[in-house]
């Protein structure tokens, strides 16, 4: 195996994170990294691919295979020429093709992702956001009005965290959904639709599969 190679599964092994899952945050199918590590298939990865990878984990690009890094010129203050490394600080989140709805819903959140929506890293972090764990979907529906708007997106932080009130994408019955979460009485959680066309449901906290919390919310003006 050959050092990027060694140096992405053992940097997967230090964060505690899988090749299937990164290979989501690529929005790449979950065997991906499986294939560039075991056959060699990819040969190398793609730039911006490797660059992800790198920023993730706070590393170097040419320790997961990039050539050496350019030197670019810039001019101080004093006239001299200083120098200096251009870097890029984004992370690519996939936008995955299903809707979270007060309506029909897909039944699965692997699907493969259709491209991806960049965000910047340093903004994720002061959030304290892992980009492997998040997910871009669309709202469908009127039921979240006027929070949520058909046709908004979401993005969707899937981090396991102790429940609290906010908006989140459930299943519930087998249906996908985004509603507003509040505590019950006695074990349960109050569902709540923001459009008051839409009445609140109460149900025993086992029977509601939470996803992930809506961090994020962005549509057309």
């Amino acid at each position: 195996m050959d050092p990027a190679r060694t140096r992405l599964v053992a940097l997967a092994a230090e964060r505690g994170v899988s090749l299937s899952a990164l290979s989501g945050l690529l929005g790449r199918n979950a065997a991906y990294l499986q294939q560039f590590v075991r056959k060699g298939s990819p040969r190398k990865l793609e730039e911006n691919d490797r660059r992800t990878l790198a920023e993730f984990f706070g590393v170097d690009e040419a320790e997961l295979g990039a050539p050496p890094r350019e030197t670019v010129l810039t001019v101080g203050s004093s006239g001299g020429a200083g120098q200096g490394a251009r870097t890029a600080d984004w992370a690519d989140i996939p936008r995955l093709p299903l809707g979270a709805s007060a309506g029909p819903g897909t039944l699965a959140f692997d699907a493969a992702p259709t491209d991806r929506l960049r965000f910047s890293g340093r903004w994720l972090r002061q959030q304290g956001l892992e980009p492997v764990m998040l997910s871009v979907i669309e709202v469908e529906g009127d039921s979240m009005e006027p929070s949520l708007r058909d046709g908004d997106e979401i993005l969707v932080d899937r981090s396991a965290r102790p429940l609290r009130s906010g908006l989140h994408v459930i299943r519930l019955d087998d249906v996908l959904l985004v509603k507003r979460l509040e505590p019950g009485s006695a074990g349960t959680v109050q569902i709540i639709s923001d459009n008051p066309a839409y009445p609140r449901m109460e149900r025993p906290r086992a029977d509601v599969a939470v996803i992930g919390r809506v961090v994020w919310k962005g549509g057309r003006i």
